[in-house]
């Protein structure tokens, strides 16, 4: 309970506090100074300064140690009926007028307003600049003619304005508007200006209606006299140009039928020439028509001929390039048709190798490796094909007869040795694969008697294969 009502306490002074503050804070009205006098600072040089003004804003005023006013801004008229004041001629003269003035809203005028204004009503106020006035317009009548007064108001109101200006900004006045509404003295001086201004007016008036009436008359006759002459200087003016109309007319006539005349034989020569000159014309435009018509003529022949010629000549060029153009398709197709033959080829190639040596790759593999036991088996494999070239080697050999006469001495006939002859002719089979730079294999390197035997008994077989084959071929063996 006691902690609730010192946070209800503390929130009420701070109310309390936050509302003192802002009744503190002063808003300035357009039409009034907002002046602050107490402690209220030093002025840019140094100086105390005895109030603030502030116009058009607003300030915070301090408690205890500034306190504030307005001073209105309201314009206040001030009539000032200035009686027997003395001109410069020494002519007491009346000058009613009405001054219009207000407190100044600049700086330094303002300060002095709030110094010397400031707590004074309406009233004191103009009564106040009152004084001033009637001082400052005795001091300027004083400084001039009646008849500046009088007709030059400009003048006047300029240094009643000057002089109550300077002396209002003391007291922090400044000076609106000054209307003066009329000048009078008591010796009728002024009236006496007046009057003699209307006379001078009026008989200056009436010398110019005199004159402009004198110079009416002397115009009027003037315009008689000139009449006349005129009509006269006209009347004579008129029978000579009349008489020298006349002398024209004549001489118009004269040079008219002159004209005529010469015209007449200008245009019976002109005809003539130009007859003759049509006729010349005619003759030259007739010789002109027959070369150009002979130049027509030949150049329809020479374009008849050159035409058919061009056309001709076109023709064969159209047929040349037809021609070289079928020649350069027929080729462009022969060469694509090379090339798909080749690139067939290539490829079938291509395929055979790679077959080939994936079973080269299949039989190493097959041999774990052992090249010597992969080249056994390829040669074993082509072996067949070894023989019957060696067989076609001696195919084509024409045998019509063969005989033989055996004694049969010995161990070994003679038959037998005439074939192991024959035999050992033919290359051996081991010289045959050295030719084609290859070795048999070891299994089939046997002995030479072994060998020979082989030999003898395959091309022995062979050649009766040939001798049945061949049947107008005959051996006869005699014992």
């Amino acid at each position: 309970m006691g902690a609730s009502t010192v946070l209800i306490a503390l929130a009420l002074l701070l109310v309390i506090t936050f509302a003192g503050i802002m009744s503190r804070y002063r808003k300035c009205p357009s039409d009034k100074i907002l002046v602050i006098y107490g402690k209220v600072g030093k002025s840019t040089d140094g100086d105390t300064r005895s109030a603030r003004c502030i116009h058009g804003g607003a300030s915070f005023i301090w408690p205890v140690i500034q306190s504030f006013e307005y001073m209105d801004l309201t314009p206040m008229s001030i009539e000032v009926n200035l009686t027997n004041a003395l001109s410069k001629q020494n002519i007491r003269v009346d000058v009613p007028s009405r001054f219009t003035v207000g407190i100044s809203i600049e700086s330094t005028v303002m300060q002095n307003a709030a110094e010397r204004l400031l707590g004074l009503s309406h009233v004191d106020v103009k009564e106040l600049a009152k004084d001033i006035l009637f001082g400052q317009l005795r001091l300027v009548i004083a400084t001039m003619d009646i008849e500046e007064i009088n007709s030059d108001r400009d003048k006047f109101l300029d240094n009643v304005s000057k002089n109550v200006e300077a002396e209002l900004s003391k007291i922090g006045l400044k000076l609106i508007n000054v209307n003066v509404t009329d000048i009078k003295d008591e010796s009728g001086y002024i009236e006496a200006l007046g009057k003699e201004a209307a006379a001078k007016a009026i008989n200056d008036a009436k010398k110019s209606v005199a004159e402009k009436n004198r110079d009416g008359s002397i115009g009027e006759a003037n315009a008689h006299r000139d009449e006349r002459v005129s009509v006269a200087q006209a009347n004579a003016t008129a029978l000579e140009g009349e008489n020298k109309s006349k002398i024209l007319v004549s001489q118009s006539h004269a040079a008219r039928r002159q004209r005529e005349a010469e015209a007449l034989r200008l245009a019976t020569a002109s005809e003539k020439v130009q007859e003759a000159k049509a006729l010349e014309e005619a003759y030259t435009a007739e010789k002109e028509a027959e070369i150009i018509r002979a130049t027509r003529e030949k150049a329809t022949k020479e374009a008849d001929v050159i035409v058919e010629a061009q056309i001709e000549k076109e023709k064969i060029t159209i047929a040349a390039e037809a021609e070289a153009e079928k020649i350069r398709r027929h080729a462009r197709g022969e060469a694509d048709a090379i090339l798909s033959k080749m690139e067939a080829e290539a490829n079938g190639i291509y395929a055979i190798l790679s077959k080939q040596a994936e079973g080269f790759g299949q039989i190493v593999g097959a041999t774990n490796g052992d090249t010597d036991q992969a080249v056994q088996l390829m040669i074993a494999d082509k072996l067949e094909k070894l023989v019957a070239t060696q067989v076609e080697a001696i195919k084509g050999i024409k045998i019509d007869k063969v005989t033989v006469w055996d004694s049969g001495s010995g161990d070994k006939p003679a038959t037998a040795n005439f074939l192991s002859g024959m035999l050992k002719s033919l290359p051996p089979l081991n010289d045959v694969y050295k030719s084609a730079g290859l070795n048999l294999p070891n299994i089939l390197n046997v002995n030479p008697i072994n060998q020979e035997i082989n030999k003898e008994k395959i091309v022995v077989e062979t050649i009766n294969e040939s001798i049945i084959e061949d049947s107008n071929e005959s051996v006869t063996t005699k014992e």
